[in-house]
């Protein structure tokens, strides 16, 4: 289910997928997108939440989780439409990507903050589409929206993955 802001609700469920972004400015929407799109899946024990970005947020809303899937557009001069995977256990989150972010502080720089105060879910998983067109403006590029229905098909099976037999307390 998609809700605005976690609840003592949705503190059963042990993995939360964040689509972060901004539907007002063309493909910063793409974590939006991932996270509707999901929504009307049934995924197990899954709450799916969508965010600005700010990092203090972030950080907040994966208390208590047991596993995070996130997903944000990002800007590294990649090609438009190229998914990057990080696992925030085995990856530094490269800050780059988000240079695009209006936050104090963003997801790069809260996973890593998460990390230093040793406050990273069991299971972490980042997703970046990389993104063509920031500007003003509702709809995702042609590249960015070809690559939301990867996105969809890897977070569903990275969810799948945490939910196998034991594995979400491996």
């Amino acid at each position: 289910m998609i809700v605005g802001k976690r609840t003592s609700q949705d503190l059963t469920s042990k993995i939360l997928v964040i689509g972060v972004g901004n539907m007002f400015r063309s493909d910063d929407a793409a974590g939006y997108i991932v996270a509707h799109s999901l929504n009307a899946r049934a995924l197990p024990e899954t709450t799916i939440i969508e965010e600005s970005g700010e990092g203090a947020v972030l950080m907040e809303s994966w208390k208590d989780v047991e596993a995070v899937v996130l997903v944000d557009a990002v800007s590294s001069g990649g090609k438009p439409g190229t998914v990057h995977r990080f696992d925030a256990h085995n990856d530094v989150i490269p800050s780059r990507f988000f240079r695009y972010s209006t936050h104090a502080f963003s997801v790069a720089e809260a996973v890593e903050l998460a990390r230093v105060m040793k406050r990273l879910p069991s299971k972490m998983i980042i997703y970046g589409i990389e993104g063509k067109n920031f500007q003003a403006g509702v709809g995702l590029s042609p590249e960015v929206q070809q690559s939301v229905p990867t996105v969809i098909q890897s977070i569903i099976q990275d969810v799948e993955s945490f939910t196998a037999k034991g594995s979400m307390h491996a």
